[in-house]
């Protein structure tokens, strides 16, 4: 297939849009930052599978990057995304300049709490403030009615359910599972910084989150079991361990297993300069 249509401009975007609802059609949104894998396109599948027309945001958003963090060299290529998008059936792809997104005079951020404060909040403060003022820029947008979302980045699929929630935007949030290679490794854009030997370590990380949530789920000695598992992972050669924790799967607050609450095991850590992310559930 044909790569799909690419708008650049707010313009564009709302007149195709609007188009497909004077035909009383449904609309799905896909929010990607590009260098797509697999991953993004089992949820492309699911878009398809949840509107009559599947939109593909492409923006590398600089307001979710720290200053010491990778905008620069973050991976990108928008011709390689395209084709990909066209043989997944996605009808258009949103890629606006970052001018388009934040022209001169912007002066609207958002500030995500709950959710959003614990774990990556505590690593990287300012991030979530742009990822939720981003993606409500694109609910405005793209005016979908779901929104797919994948629960790699766990935390942020709260973030972006209590800001829907908190501000009652009129789309639903629908997640994915975790899309991971048959080794474990979950799919990231990030994985193209590993070195051959940090990929073979990589899965690790999964497999240290598995063994946390098989104590939790028996309700074990989780502080034992995550000081085994940040053992096990240096071991096996990452650099820095920034957390495993076991926490409520809706608020994210510390997880209490008498509480008979749903629970996630998420954890961050290093592999050289590449920083890893990944949860399961307990």
């Amino acid at each position: 297939m044909p790569p799909p249509r690419i708008v650049r401009t707010v313009k564009a975007l709302r007149s195709a849009v609007q188009k497909w609802r004077a035909a009383g059609e449904s609309v799905a949104l896909v929010p990607t930052m590009g260098a797509l894998h697999d991953g993004h396109l089992t949820l492309v599948s699911l878009a398809r599978r949840k509107a009559d027309w599947a939109v593909v945001s492409i923006f590398v958003n600089p307001t979710q990057f720290g200053p010491t963090e990778d905008l620069s060299r973050y991976p990108r290529d928008e011709a390689g995304d395209a084709r990909k998008l066209g043989a997944a059936g996605t009808d258009l792809i949103w890629a606006p300049a970052a001018e388009e997104m934040y022209p001169d005079g912007f002066a609207t951020t958002i500030v995500p709490k709950g959710a959003a404060l614990p774990l990556e909040g505590e690593f990287r403060p300012h991030h979530f403030a742009g990822v939720a003022t981003v993606c409500t820029k694109l609910f405005s947008q793209v005016t979908p009615d779901a929104a797919i979302f994948g629960e790699k980045d766990y935390q942020q699929l709260c973030v972006i359910r209590q800001t829907v929630a908190d501000l009652n935007l009129p789309v639903k949030i629908v997640a994915a599972p975790t899309s991971r290679d048959r080794d474990g490794l979950a799919r990231s854009s990030r994985n193209a910084y590993l070195t051959a030997d940090e990929r073979e370590a990589a899965p690790a990380l999964n497999r240290a989150l598995k063994g946390i949530a098989a104590i939790a789920a028996k309700g074990g000695l989780i502080n034992k079991a995550i000081d085994v598992a940040t053992h096990d992972l240096l071991q096996a050669g990452f650099t820095k361990v920034d957390y495993l924790t076991v926490r409520d799967a809706e608020t994210l607050a510390p997880f209490e297993a008498k509480a008979g609450r749903p629970g996630r095991v998420l954890g961050a850590a290093w592999l050289g300069t590449t920083r890893l992310i990944d949860n399961i559930a307990v």
